[in-house]
């Protein structure tokens, strides 16, 4: 590291020592993830070529947004890219969670049986689905839709034999890819391929539908080629670039998408209204970049991972290990270690980097939840954040990088902060 570099933000002489062998541990991850970000750029430029995106696609509409021409073509890149018949890609998704219900809703009727084969679904879909929350709130079983899940091994793999058995019955088959607060592994394209032949033995008729949230372009290809029916993500993750400043996607089957579409509209209009605003540029930009902006990510992660763990800390996925999404989990082991970590990834933020995270009733959380995240677009995990519940085994789970440079100083920075308070010491 540039001694220059190492004066600015003040590092211990041992850190930096620690943190180039960290990097040259990481050389043979950086070169794959490289690899692997040349196909999907080639693959968006592709995209784009041929559905003719041109200068015009990113004027924006207003009131009704009839003939939008930048919002059709937009779906139309989304799905040659993700290999699908159809895509709604809409500003107006506030979340991923807003996608992924508007997604359950859109296909789920009355007397419906949905099955989580990947355990628990995250946080924020218990109230959606109702399995928490009041009676009454409109949740899937307010509306009669039933629900039932597949618990996972032990380890954090899927329950195959059992997943065939418990989808005989299911309208949906979901599939949470990324690990949300959980210690288990994300899951790869091998992994959801397994899953979904396991899901056709049990029930040929079943909708798979995979949240991909977290997992677009970590590999070359996504869930829907290897047989997912549809697939869920947000814009201020890994699809939009880190310049998308809200929005999401479902891609899939067209006659899914419809229904969708229907959800989060009206019924008989669904795609063909909606206005884009000043939304279509960043939208179709944020995509362009995203296979570059993803491969800083990932680059993020593995050298957080390599570091952390050459300091004791146990870490997941390992630099070396497939990845199925862009996080590293960091079981620091006490909330002394965690909240130091997270005010230090903050100091690493070009935003806000002054302020302090602080645990607090995050909605949707049943825990408190502490959050670094000193983003361009608040809340935004493709730039460099790192979040947790605040409770066993206090571990961390951190994400994004927009950039290399400012991801690894900011991993840095979480360090030195657990030097600082006295937390850690690095040995010669």
């Amino acid at each position: 590291m540039n001694h220059n570099i190492a004066g600015m933000f003040k590092f211990d002489e041992k850190l930096i020592k620690l943190a180039e062998i960290a990097e040259q541990n990481c050389s043979g991850s950086f070169r794959k993830f490289e690899e692997t970000a040349e196909f999907n750029g080639a693959k968006v430029l592709n995209a784009f070529a041929e559905n003719k995106v041109s200068e015009s696609c990113f004027y924006g509409s207003t009131g009704y947004g009839y003939g939008d021409i930048g919002r059709e073509t937009l779906d139309k890149v989304y799905a040659q890219v993700f290999g699908t018949e159809d895509a709604l890609v809409r500003h107006n998704f506030v979340s991923g969670t807003h996608a992924l219900s508007t997604a359950l809703f859109g296909v789920l009727r009355k007397g419906d049986l949905l099955v989580s084969i990947t355990g628990k679904p995250y946080d924020t879909l218990e109230e959606v689905i109702g399995i928490s929350g009041e009676a009454g709130n409109g949740s899937l079983m307010d509306y009669g839709i039933e629900y039932a899940q597949v618990d996972l091994n032990s380890d954090g793999t899927p329950d195959y034999d059992k997943i065939t058995e418990t989808v005989k019955n299911a309208k949906v088959a979901y599939i949470q890819r990324s690990r949300g607060y959980s210690l288990r592994p994300a899951y790869t394209l091998d992994d959801i391929e397994k899953m979904v032949k396991a899901i056709k033995k049990g029930n040929p008729d079943a909708i798979i539908m995979v949240d991909n949230c977290y997992g677009e372009f970590i590999e070359e290809f996504e869930p829907t080629h290897v047989g997912a029916d549809i697939i869920i993500g947000s814009l201020i993750k890994n699809a939009g670039g880190g310049i998308a400043r809200t929005g999401g996607y479902i891609a899939g089957r067209a006659d899914l998408v419809e229904k969708c579409s229907y959800r989060l509209t009206c019924v008989g209009m669904g795609k063909e209204v909606g206005c884009t605003l000043d939304m279509n540029r960043e939208m179709f930009l944020g995509f362009f970049l995203a296979p570059d902006v993803v491969c800083n990510a990932k680059k993020t992660s593995a050298f957080a991972s390599e570091l952390l763990s050459m300091l004791g800390f146990e870490c997941s996925p390992r630099k070396d290990d497939t990845r199925g999404d862009i996080i590293t989990a960091i079981k620091l082991g006490n909330e002394k270690l965690l909240t130091a970590f997270c005010r230090g990834i903050q100091k690493g933020a070009p935003v806000d980097s002054f302020v302090t995270p602080e645990a607090w009733d995050m909605p949707g959380y049943s825990d408190k939840v502490i959050m670094a995240a000193g983003a361009f677009t608040m809340g935004a995990s493709i730039e460099l954040s790192a979040d947790a519940p605040i409770r066993e085994p206090f571990a961390v789970w951190m994400q994004g990088g927009i950039t290399y440079t400012s991801g690894k100083l900011g991993v840095m920075l979480a360090v030195q902060e657990m030097i600082d308070e006295g937390l850690i010491s690095i040995n010669e």
